[in-house]
């Protein structure tokens, strides 16, 4: 199983990555709004990880399936968590001011909140789509007529 969360982790950080760069490069941004594309994102990865690994086991467990779209989301989070405390602190120092901005926050606003509510975004969004997507993946319990 570590092998797909592995795989399809690397492949949502990725693709979240280069959302982002795509973003920047036509200077969108700095619109929080757009960020509602990762969760699209992170739900593709989880559901193709969910759909490969039932795949290719003979028995589809519900709670292997719950560990592995956790896993997957988590690790995808983590590596974008990383990689946009990389460039708000290093790259482009300006841009998490930005963003806090549009907030209305009465209060010092640090960079490394808005690290800290991204890795809380993208743990929540993939517990939420795990679940969602196990309703849909798991073997019924009820028997066949």
């Amino acid at each position: 199983m570590g092998k797909y969360y592995i795989k399809y982790g690397l492949g949502i950080a990725a693709a979240l990555i280069g959302y982002f760069l795509l973003t920047n490069i036509i200077g969108l941004h700095k619109y929080p709004v757009l960020s509602a594309l990762n969760g699209v994102i992170i739900g593709g990865g989880i559901f193709f990880a969910l759909k490969n690994y039932k795949a290719s086991t003979k028995e589809f467990k519900y709670q292997d399936g719950f560990q592995l779209g956790l896993f997957t989301g988590g690790l995808a989070t983590l590596i974008f968590g990383a990689f946009m405390a990389c460039y708000i602190f290093w790259v482009d120092t300006r841009f998490a001011e930005a963003i806090l901005d549009s907030w209305n926050l009465n209060f010092n606003k640090g960079s490394l909140i808005l690290i800290i509510s991204l890795i809380i975004m993208g743990f929540s969004t993939s517990f939420v789509l795990t679940l969602a997507f196990m309703q849909l993946l798991k073997e019924s319990w009820n028997p066949r007529r």
